[in-house]
Formats: C-alpha cells, structure tokens, sequence
C-alpha cells in the first residue's frame, strides 16, 4: 500500500467512509460509485478519488467501487487488522462507560486491562477487562506491549499519568481528560477529545443561521 504525505483532512473522513461502507454492506450494496458516495456523504466524487489515490487505485473507471474490497482496505489503511493492544486509565464515569458501551475490538483494538487508585474497583472486572491498581502499571506496561492508553483520570493526573505513560514505551493516548496534551518534542501521538468542540461548533452554526435570518428580516423590514 502506497502512502503519500496525507493531510489531517484526508485522515479525518477516512473513518466517515468506513462508517458508510459499513451501512451499504448492511444494506447488500456491493457496487457503488464516487458519485453515491459523495451524494451520501456531502462530498464531490473529485474529493472522494483524491483522499483514495494517496493510498492506491482502488476503484475502476465505469464500475466504481466493490463495497467490500473497498471497505477491507480502508480498514487496512486505518490499522485495523494489526490487532493493536490497549490499556484504560481510570475507570470512572467515562472510562466505565467506554468499558461498557465502546467495543474496541470492532475497531481492530484489544482492551488488555484497566487501571484505577479507587480500592472499591481495583480487582474487579468490567466487560471482560480486569481492573488493576495504579501502582501495577509501570511494571504491567513492561512486560506487556501496549500500544494505545485510554486517558480517563481526572485533570489534576493527566499530566502525572502521561508521563509513566511515555516512559514506558507507549506510543499513542485517546486523551479524555479535558487536559490539552501536546508535546512538541514527543513522539508519543495524542488524540485529545473535548466533548465540548462538536457541541460549540453546532452552537456557532445555529448562532450563524440565526444572524443570516435575522439579517435577511431587517433588509426586508428597509425595503417595506
């Protein structure tokens, strides 16, 4: 598989063809063109072959896409089928919920273990994932190969937390903790989620639809 220097634009709408490829396949739709695709997903067809040929020639002029061999490769390109292990620090509200509600292995991950300080949790399992104290971590990291920490401890031990993290040989955080963790001189790759950007960004939109509309009466009100 060919790799080119894929801006962060095309990375982003990769799960988003995943996600659709998985609907058609549902559905038993097993051909499809550039241009169902981006009618489906609000893109141009240009668009969707561009983001494809930083990966290969997938698709064939006058047929389109197979639905499955599409998807198989998609999921290739995003690491899927390299099976790689995972860890989740803190198991609360979020953490538990992830645990519970988030299957990992659909998505090519494998939840190893959780950790926590809390001694009502510590050696208990959820879903299948045993819950280990924090002090079982460095050692666990080193004799384990983890490749991804699920960060779900408070904000006052993202940075604590990180740091056995990094110093352990871990090379990627799904950091949930609010706390914004950026390295400059890092290798460690950080995915920081703040529920509150998808929930402003709507809020902006709404605010600009409102001014549009309001704007839109106050001409009408010049005119009349």
């Amino acid at each position: 598989m060919k790799r080119l220097k894929v801006s962060n634009n095309v990375i982003r709408r990769l799960p988003r063809y995943l996600r659709k490829l998985d609907e058609l396949t549902e559905q038993g739709v097993t051909r499809v063109s550039s241009q169902e695709l981006g009618q489906q997903l609000g893109l141009t067809p240009s668009q969707i072959r561009q983001d494809f040929s930083c990966f290969g020639e997938f698709g064939q002029q006058g047929y389109g896409y197979h639905v499955p061999a599409l998807r198989a490769q998609v999921a290739a390109i995003l690491g899927m089928d390299r099976n790689y292990r995972a860890v989740l620090i803190g198991v609360g509200n979020i953490g538990h919920a992830l645990i519970d509600n988030f299957c990992f292995s659909d998505w090519g991950v494998r939840l190893t273990a959780a950790f926590d300080v809390k001694p009502e949790v510590i050696g208990t399992t959820f879903n299948k994932v045993p819950v280990l104290s924090m002090e079982e971590l460095p050692r666990y990291l080193d004799e384990n190969e983890i490749d991804i920490a699920v960060l779900t401890v408070p904000k006052d031990a993202a940075l604590p937390v990180t740091r056995i993290l990094t110093g352990h040989g871990v090379e990627a955080i799904w950091n949930f903790t609010n706390v914004e963790l950026t390295e400059p001189n890092s290798s460690v790759l950080v995915e920081n989620i703040h529920f509150s950007d998808s929930l402003l960004s709507l809020s902006y939109y709404i605010s600009e639809r409102a001014d549009e509309k309001a704007a839109k009466a106050a001409r009408r009100e010049r005119k009349g």
